[in-house]
């Protein structure tokens, strides 16, 4: 009898020296006499054969991974530094451990090599300002070898793009004389308004004499209300004949 209790114990203490545990953001990828089970273990406790069986755990949480800057040359040969962030996570813990060394280390090597690539086929222009289609663009490139490892590419985005200091300085000049032309121009433009309101108004007082009198009185008076300065107003010849006409008015009216 206690040969049988010391056998039972022996049994059961080889029976637990199977058991594991996963926690919920793992799953785990058994390997039974170096043949791996389709069956993914799942979070909890998981029994495995003591000696026949060895477990792999995979992380399936969302891994964040900078992308070195790598430097190159863009389509239009200006020299630049960018750098990247990849998100990704393990949706098949089978491909990403049978059939790739390191999925994460392969994935930093595809992004590296994705991102020279892009930088090539691109412009300046669209690294700096046309970022959603480059980042598609980097997202197809690296999808299709992450599908192969049971890889899942969430989002792939452009962080810096470090140019030259002469090229920042080009482009510095190049904004100063846009925004001086868009100066010149707006100014341009209300000089014409104006001119054109000019031309309209005195087309209006030349049709009526008296308004251009009535004008001037205008501006005298406007100038007059700074009291700093001495006004020499020439006696218009308009207001003699003004008052020449009204004399005779009342003459033949008496």
């Amino acid at each position: 009898m206690p040969v049988v209790i010391a056998l039972a114990v022996v049994a059961l203490l080889w029976l637990l020296t199977g058991v594991r545990v996963v926690q919920q953001y793992e799953r785990g990828v058994v390997f039974r006499l170096g043949r791996v089970r389709q069956q993914v273990r799942g979070p909890g406790l998981t029994l495995l054969v003591p000696v026949l069986d060895r477990m792999r755990k995979v992380n399936v949480q969302v891994v964040t991974m900078p992308v070195p800057a790598q430097e190159g040359i863009t389509k239009d040969n200006v020299t630049v530094r960018v750098d990247a962030v990849l998100y990704f996570r393990v949706n098949e813990p089978i491909r990403a451990t049978v059939d790739v060394q390191n999925y994460q280390f392969a994935m930093l090597q595809v992004a590296q090599t994705s991102l020279r690539s892009i930088i090539g086929k691109s412009e300046l222009d669209d690294l700096l300002s046309g970022r959603e289609q480059l980042h598609r663009g980097l997202e197809l490139m690296l999808e299709s070898p992450a599908v192969g490892w049971g890889v899942h590419i969430d989002r792939v985005e452009i962080k810096d793009v470090a140019l030259p200091d002469s090229m920042k300085r080009s482009m510095a000049r190049q904004a100063e004389a846009d925004r001086e032309r868009r100066a010149r121009i707006i100014t341009a433009d209300g000089e014409f308004q104006a001119a054109g309101k000019l031309a309209e108004a005195a087309q209006r007082m030349s049709e009526t004499p008296a308004a251009m009198q009535l004008r001037l009185l205008q501006t005298v008076v406007e100038v007059a209300a700074e009291k700093n300065s001495t006004l020499v107003l020439p006696f218009p010849v308009e207001l003699l004949r003004f008052f020449e006409a009204q004399t005779e008015r009342l003459t033949r009216e008496e």
